[in-house]
């Protein structure tokens, strides 16, 4: 059969295709690497599986060559969110848009919009997807276009970046929420030190202009491992799960998710070795000299580089180290194409990223005065996160300690509102899991009246030392003021820790009160109005919230759901417990 035959057979399928509605909506997972979870899925098609357009390639391939790909792409998208809302998929829906659509008779403004109300969809779940395979230009999307659906509530990813000429361009005009590396340069990112490079500049771009970057194409585990030591945070390829119309993800995350960190109990000081961290490049084991000089050359800050096996680091090289080698006679011409291991310093200091600051000046400081000058390798869960010097270290301690103390509670000495506020944004931008629970005494005010502040101040203290002692390691503790405290849980078993405190403060509140007033479970006392009314033993109040850090856009909302929460709480008799189910604040 002949090119020209081929057309027109095609054509007349892709037509009856369309007609008769015979396309398959599949979905890829696109997974939070952090966490092990599903974020959303990628909307995909397929022709029927005994038709030659079964493949996705040839189906778009063949309505372009016959003028139907707009009228194609609008009827997959129907197809997508009529099988999305159907299966009710957990996460975001990523929508591929053509750019060459929106400027088409066959696009009619609010079209997508109108479909979502009809299957009840919010406009906050869908991703409007743009490939980069689209030119930016007189004939593709124009800015105004994007910031329209924007405006009307959806999110924009740009797709295959690193493939077409306007990549950044693209990038730094429509400002995306999500940005998604082409395949090309993950497939091999374990073996290949330029597409680490890459990738690795990437996500440090989309760190500082605030959008997510999404790593398509990993196949393997090694590939997801190096990914996250590079910084990435969100992952899809067939590692993680196939296409299919009953979408899973195909790899147990505990193959490549480790399990968290417990902080020890010494952790008493907010910030961690985290904030040292300066994302130097790193070195494969099987990097040659040669390549490490130039890498060395290209970072002249960096004194040592750490050396990595699957994204964890082994050791470290030293620049001295190698100059000195290179430095002989015929030294660079002997030695640059052998691997950097015959170099590599496996004493290094290597600490979690988690650790104390306390912690580290102390493992430091008992180290041999050689390496207090050379640095140190700071990982989050064994793998490789960036490189720490002392300088850092213990400016980070001196302003720590300022710091603390200026916005610590006078009475109880606990974090005040700011390291509070601090604590629950920086989980939001690192899109951890975490919930808050906001703790208030019910009728404190006329206990206090009665007895006085200073039996009040202690039983503020009292409470300050419950929640510090059951919320202790990678849990935050502070004092919003007053008779409120807050919680940030980490912890899996923030609901156990909740009650246990209940229960403390129940039986430690009895302690404050005269047998006269315990035997009459209560005190009379002065209302706000002046009337006699009397008051039952003092109870504690808890209201835990989980807030979805893809929807929460600062501590404000936290702290209002927060807020919402513990007034459910105040509404039941003694001491309770209410745990919302609301993750984001309503649009107004």
């Amino acid at each position: 059969m002949t090119v020209s035959q081929t057309i027109p057979d095609r054509y007349t399928q892709l037509q009856e295709l369309i007609e008769t509605e015979q396309l398959y909506p599949h979905f890829q997972p696109i997974v939070d690497l952090r966490r092990g979870e599903v974020l959303g899925h990628e909307a995909l098609i397929r022709g029927p599986e005994n038709s030659e357009l079964h493949s996705p390639l040839v189906l778009f391939n063949t309505a372009m060559a016959c003028g139907l790909e707009h009228r194609l792409e609008l009827l997959c998208r129907r197809l997508s969110l009529e099988a999305y809302a159907q299966q009710e998929l957990e996460g975001k829906l990523f929508l591929n848009v053509s750019a060459s659509l929106l400027g088409t008779p066959e696009h009619r403004k609010g079209l997508t919009a109108e479909w979502l109300k009809s299957l009840n969809i919010p406009l906050d779940s869908i991703v409007i997807e743009i490939s980069e395979q689209h030119p930016f230009d007189n004939y593709g999307l124009t800015l105004e276009a994007i910031n329209y659906y924007k405006q009307m509530g959806f999110k924009v990813a740009v797709d295959d970046l690193g493939t077409g000429y306007s990549g950044l361009k693209l990038w730094s005009e429509l400002q995306p929420d999500y940005v998604k590396i082409d395949r090309h340069f993950i497939h091999n990112v374990d073996r290949e030190p330029i597409k680490r490079q890459f990738v690795k500049s990437i996500c440090s771009i989309a760190n500082g202009v605030g959008s997510k970057v999404i790593v398509e194409g990993v196949e393997t585990r090694s590939e997801l491992l190096t990914l996250k030591e590079l910084g990435a945070t969100i992952g899809q390829g067939f590692y993680l799960g196939m296409p299919t119309q009953q979408p899973k993800m195909e790899c147990d995350s505990q193959e490549w998710l480790p399990r968290k960190r417990r902080a020890g109990s010494e952790k008493d000081m907010a910030e961690t070795a985290a904030v040292l961290i300066h994302p130097a490049p790193a070195l494969s084991f099987d990097d040659q000299m040669g390549y490490t000089a130039q890498l060395f050359s290209d970072n002249p800050l960096y004194d040592i580089l750490a050396v990595l096996e699957e994204g964890r680091p082994i050791g470290t090289v030293h620049r001295s180290d190698l100059l000195e080698l290179f430095s002989t006679q015929y030294g660079r011409a002997l030695y640059e194409n052998r691997p950097v291991t015959r170099i590599l310093d496996t004493k290094a200091i290597i600490i979690e990223s988690d650790t104390s600051l306390e912690q580290v000046s102390r493992l430091i400081t008992e180290q041999d005065a050689v390496y207090l000058h050379q640095g140190l390798v700071i990982t989050k869960d064994g793998l490789y996160q960036g490189i720490g010097n002392v300088r850092d270290l213990l400016k980070n301690i001196t302003e720590l300690k300022i710091r603390n103390a200026r916005y610590a509670n006078p009475l109880t000495l606990m974090p005040g509102n700011v390291p509070i506020n601090r604590e629950i944004d920086g989980l939001l931008k690192q899109t951890e899991n975490f919930r808050v629970a906001y703790f208030d005494i019910n009728y404190f005010k006329p206990f206090n009246d009665n007895y006085g502040y200073v039996k009040g101040d202690r039983l503020i203290q009292l409470l300050g030392e419950l929640l510090t002692r059951h919320a202790n390691g990678e849990n935050f503790t502070g004092h919003v003021g007053g008779d409120d405290f807050v919680v940030v849980f980490r912890t899996e078993d923030w609901q156990l820790r909740c009650e246990r405190i209940l229960k403390a403060f129940d039986q430690a509140v009895r302690e404050f009160y005269s047998p006269k007033d315990l035997e009459q479970g209560g005190i009379w006392a002065a209302s706000r109005k002046g009337d006699s009314v009397f008051y039952p033993v003092l109870s504690l109040s808890c209201g835990v919230v989980h807030p979805d850090p893809y929807r929460c856009l600062s501590y404000h909302e936290v702290a209002e759901l927060a807020a919402q929460a513990k007034k459910e709480a105040k509404k039941r008799e003694g001491s309770y417990l209410f745990v919302s189910q609301r993750r984001k604040m309503r649009a107004h």
